[in-house]
């Protein structure tokens, strides 16, 4: 099977399959999901979900979370990994937001990346989500996902793996692509116990193929 083959196999199951596949972040707005993307960084998107209707209750726009002080937004992420250095970068998003923004969530990844807590994983969230942009955001689970598949090859790092995903998907599947493979990843690809046998990708998958030759 060639490369291109293989994404067209790959692409083609998961629109019959997951057409509809987003983020399973809860947002009302661009400055929501930003908060929310933030924090979940080495955190479950569940947990993320369950302390972010009372912060945005407490901060419902940027302007109030930049006049507040990182131990108040502590008090409400505090179940979250990391959350003294979140909240820290909350606050200096919310600040520059505000100052160098005029309180709108940019657009373009490179100005995303200015923001404090703001990684290119976040960025391109924000870009994909939000804007429609053609990006594609690689987390651990996409990059373990696509390493599986063989959609990358001996790609080291996120952004290894975002390039060669970008070479191959069409600008109108990036998008959607980001959540297709992180969700393969959160609740069939997993990590440790991979569900080969309910996966409907394993004919065109390197990994479960390798599995099976050593049996």
């Amino acid at each position: 099977m060639t490369i291109k083959e293989r994404y067209e196999a790959v692409l083609g199951w998961f629109q019959k399959n997951q057409p509809l596949a987003k983020t399973e972040l809860t947002y009302s707005d661009p400055y929501e999901l930003l908060v929310a993307v933030i924090l979940s960084a080495q955190c479950t998107d569940k947990r993320v979900n369950m302390v972010t209707p009372a912060l945005f209750q407490a901060f419902p726009a940027a302007e109030v979370m930049a006049a507040a002080s990182s131990d108040e937004i502590l008090h409400y992420i505090k179940s979250v990994n990391y959350p003294n250095s979140k909240a820290k970068h909350l606050v200096g998003m919310a600040h520059m937001l505000v100052n160098e923004f005029k309180g709108i969530v940019p657009s373009d990844i490179e100005l995303l990346q200015k923001l404090p807590g703001v990684g290119r994983k976040t960025a391109n969230v924000i870009a994909s989500v939000v804007y429609d942009k053609p990006a594609l955001a690689v987390d651990t689970h996409v990059f373990r996902v696509s390493a599986r598949l063989g959609l990358t090859v001996n790609a080291t790092t996120p952004l290894e793996t975002e390039r060669q995903l970008l070479r191959h998907i069409p600008e109108n599947l990036r998008a959607i692509a980001h959540h297709w493979l992180i969700l393969h990843g959160r609740y069939i690809c997993l990590a440790r116990q991979p569900k080969c046998s309910a996966c409907g990708l394993a004919e065109y998958c390197k990994f479960f193929r390798a599995l099976q030759k050593k049996r």
